[in-house]
């Protein structure tokens, strides 16, 4: 066995915690100016910069005259930069956010002289199953992990396998993770003692050379390293200088990587700060699956910059201490406003596409399209003016006031309420002087220009103001469209096409498909050939004196599950459309346990400190149920104002068959998982796991909006609404032995406010993704804006993708680049206005060329392979 010590010189860099980030860069730009000097001045110095370009980036931001510095010593081989943009968290974004992830941090590597080619992933809160195949088609063959390693590995490199059954060599990191060799030169006369203990140490793991990882959060190493290095008789390096072998031989650990037995992983950032997830993967969808893929397929010139903007706000976003929420409330708010602008650069770029196709259809009109890569026929909501009839089963939802303004008022007056041609909210399409009233009329989209000066010499008597607005009314319409395609809708003509109306009778709603019914205490009881799901959307209240990172109950906890009342209030009756509002009225307690002073995190008494009664929160809980002609799910929509504070609050769902595990959808796999977690190393392994598009368990399947925490419990399928607690770390947190950060306080984690979720209920089975595609991605209806005797545009096709689950459409050079997910071994086959085809890596390199006929390719694919296709 060699006893040779390999020091990998390191820091590990939060780019923003408990501090919000520029405060942060300043100690990096401090730490790197050390670290550059260091290294000139010693030539032995090696340095491995925490595997982000993001530190770089930063840096050079204060300190571009340093470039050159850097390109120096990563040419040398002693700085190791990348292969990430940033250290994300794995589960909290998207599989498409990983790719554009390590696609931008490779990119940026290369612009400084080349990545280190190893997937550090050093103090993620586990790690999901398509992380090999990911590293692997970016042209990474190692990684390195510390949290989430199972107990069956006991040796320091196993071989880690993808769902595909891509297999990569891993660098596990135990005996402390990225800090195992922190304390080795701490003190310099006892250099020979702690090299001794180190080996012994790591020993117990397999055979040397031993990886000493010298680092430790936000430090640089001492001065004089490479000389004690020396005296150690060990070896300096990078990280990617130490690892090198294949995975012959090795154990092999098969998906994702979320146990607690050798360190903690902290679960309870997928629930806290709740409203920053959800706005994450709105933001993603807006960029993923209606900016870019519009902007392919109907755009003109390919608004790559601003797409990049978007991507750059994603990335920084999914930072393993940002999207988390597990950071102070400032780093919280800006973590939310980068995350407000990718989705508001999405929009803007959705807008251009569907500004310059709404141009083709007749004002009047309507233009419908599919973010999805196999036709539709599914409910798209939108606004008319005169109506009769579009060609489709449509519903009126509600009329829109035609009167807007009637009032005795000088007319220079209400001549300052009108900005160019709006006039609240619309545009002046007209005005008339009668009788002394001057009346305007108004429309959603202005027709003419309007002039102020033509009202000159009209005004004389005028002493009341009239505006008017077209009759306008919302729809929805059940419409046909093609995969990622477009198709118009004009006024006139009968329903086309037979459908089976959604019914609305009493406190039940039925499409034939599936049927839903509320019962006295507010829960839904649902209803297919087969399946009956009774007690569905049970809330339950609880305490929680942990922290962001971990859930912790009360010691004598205080569950709240029964409404005070329960009223039920009828929206929509049918034919395209059904839905009734809940309204369940419950006393929460107004705090979840004490907190004042240090709390004991698991003692609630039943009474405050002043023996008086316990304070309560009145809380309605109004929850939209919503069945749509066609979809064999119903929809909720759950809403609350949240004024108590230290509580956790769960949806429940019955299961109707007894469940031995889950199905949960997240990063380019399904994955399964079972009743309970691995523990190990004093952090409680509670079972609570998170769902990105969807989760199931014993007949039961719940479609989701954004990533959700869920347990699968008592017969139930739990899924956490909020999460409200005040501290980033407690000291003492019940289920976790030590803490996880400093205890400063995080206010707005409480979330109070009004909180707002959607979700859907289905009963389990096949037609499950293809549901979550659909309730994810709605159709998108905009306005006609061309001339009113515009001819009706022929529908249009864009892409059409058949046994793969698309995740990604965009232009790469004068290619359409397609990525998807094959979620069983077949063939792949996609349709289109394309003459060549060939294969690509993550990073958009070609590979192979696929045969074209007839606009089709068609293509074999393994279970979960990850499939990139290049079209043109």
């Amino acid at each position: 066995m060699s006893s040779e010590i390999v020091v990998v010189p390191h820091t590990h860099w939060d780019r923003e915690w408990y501090e919000p980030f520029q405060r942060f860069r300043l100690r990096l730009v401090a730490l790197l100016d050390e670290v550059l000097d260091r290294m000139e001045r010693e030539p032995d110095y090696h340095f491995t910069l925490d595997g982000q370009l993001a530190c770089v980036d930063d840096y050079l931001e204060v300190r571009p005259e340093h470039r050159a510095r850097i390109e120096a010593l990563v040419a040398e081989g002693r700085l190791a930069i990348g292969p990430w943009q940033i250290l994300l968290d794995e589960f909290l974004c998207s599989g498409e956010t990983i790719v554009r992830n390590l696609e931008l941090g490779l990119d940026r590597a290369d612009k400084l002289g080349g990545a280190m080619m190893v997937g550090y992933l050093p103090d993620m809160f586990g790690h999901a199953a398509q992380m090999p195949q990911i590293l692997r088609r970016a042209g990474l063959e190692h990684a390195c992990v510390y949290r989430g390693v199972p107990a069956a590995v006991t040796t320091s490199a196993f071989a880690w396998v993808a769902p595909d059954g891509t297999e990569i060599r891993t660098q596990y990191l135990p005996e402390g993770g990225y800090g195992n060799g922190a304390h080795l030169f701490e003190e310099p006369s006892r250099l020979a003692e702690r090299a001794a203990e180190f080996t012994e140490r790591m020993g117990r793991w397999g055979p040397g050379p031993f990886l000493a990882m010298y680092g430790a959060d936000h430090s640089a190493p001492v001065a004089g390293l490479p000389a004690m290095v020396r005296e150690l008789g060990a070896r300096m390096d990078t990280l990617d200088g130490f690892i090198s072998g294949t995975t012959e031989g090795l154990p092999r650990v098969e998906g994702e990587l979320r146990s607690h037995a050798r360190a903690n992983i902290l679960p309870g950032v997928i629930s806290v700060r709740a409203h920053v997830k959800q706005a994450m993967s709105r933001a993603e969808r807006m960029v993923e699956r209606y900016a870019e893929p519009l902007a392919a397929l109907w755009g003109a010139e390919w608004p790559g910059r601003f797409l990049d903007m978007a991507w750059w706000r994603l990335v920084d976003a999914s930072g393993h201490d940002s999207v988390t929420g597990c950071g102070v409330d400032e780093t919280a708010q800006q973590v939310a406003a980068r995350i407000a602008e990718a989705e508001h650069l999405g929009q803007a770029v959705r807008d251009l596409v569907t500004a310059k196709l709404a141009a083709t259809v007749p004002a009047g009109g309507v233009l419908v399209l599919n973010p999805t890569p196999a036709p539709r026929r599914s409910v798209a909501f939108f606004e008319v003016g005169g109506y009769d009839g579009l060609g489709v089963p449509a519903q009126t939802l509600e009329y829109a006031p035609t009167l807007l303004f009637d009032e005795e008022i000088d007319p220079a007056v209400a001549l300052s309420f009108i900005h160019g041609t709006e006039l609240y909210g619309r545009h002046v399409t007209g005005w008339e002087v009668e009788d002394g009233v001057l009346t305007f009329t108004v429309a959603r989209e202005s027709a003419v220009p309007f002039n102020r000066a033509d009202l000159d010499g009209s005004l004389d008597g005028v002493t009341r103001v009239r505006i008017l607005a077209e009759p306008r009314r919302t729809v929805a319409a059940l419409v046909e469209v093609p995969a990622l395609g477009h198709r118009a809708l004009a006024p006139g003509g009968a329903p086309a096409g037979d459908f089976v109306p959604v019914v609305a009778s009493g406190q039940a709603l039925d499409n034939g498909l599936l049927r839903v019914e509320v019962a006295e205490d507010g829960t839904l009881t649902l209803v297919a050939p087969g399946v009956r799901i009774e007690g569905a959307g049970r809330i339950v209240d609880g305490g929680d004196v942990g922290d962001t990172y971990n859930h912790a109950p009360p010691a004598h906890d205080l569950l709240v599950e029964r409404p005070e009342s329960v009223e039920v209030e009828p929206v929509w009756s049918g034919p395209v459309v059904a839905a009734l509002d809940v309204r369940r009225t419950y006393r929460w307690p107004a705090h979840g346990g004490h907190r004042t002073g240090e709390p004991d995190p698991r003692a609630w008494a039943d009474a405050p400190p002043e023996d008086g009664p316990r304070a309560v929160e009145e809380t309605v809980v109004t929850t939209r149920v919503e069945l749509r002609a066609g979809e064999p799910f119903v929809r909720l929509a759950v809403e609350f104002d949240n004024r108590s504070t230290d509580h956790r609050v769960r949806l429940h769902v019955p299961l109707p068959a007894p469940a031995t595990g889950s199905l949960a959808e997240g990063q380019f796999a399904v994955v399964e998982r079972g009743l309970s977690a691995e523990g190990g190393c004093g952090e409680t392994p509670l079972p609570t796991f998170p769902a990105s598009g969807w989760v199931a368990a014993g007949g039961a399947a719940v479609l989701l909006e954004h990533v959700t925490e869920y347990e699968v419990t008592g017969g139930e399928l739990a899924l956490t609404l909020l999460r409200s607690v005040g501290y980033l770390s407690r000291n003492r947190n019940g289920l976790r032995p030590e803490p996880a950060g400093p205890q400063l306080p995080t206010p707005a984690a409480q979330s109070r406010g009004v909180r707002r979720v959607t979700l859907a209920l289905m009963p389990y089975g096949p037609a499950v993704p293809e549901a979550a595609e659909h309730f994810r991605h709605d159709l998108l209806a905009v306005p006609g804006a061309g001339p009113a005797d515009l001819p009706l545009p022929d529908e249009a096709t864009g892409l059409e993708v058949r046994g793969a689950v698309m995740t990604s459409l965009r232009r790469r050079d004068d290619w359409l680049e397609l990525r998807a997910v094959a979620h069983e071994a077949g063939t792949v086959r996609v349709e289109g206005a394309f003459t060549e085809a060939r294969r690509a890596d993550l990073r958009g390199r070609p590979g192979e060329r696929i045969p074209v006929a007839g606009g089709t390719a068609e293509l074999p694919a393994g279970a979960w392979e990850i499939v990139t296709v290049q079209l043109r």
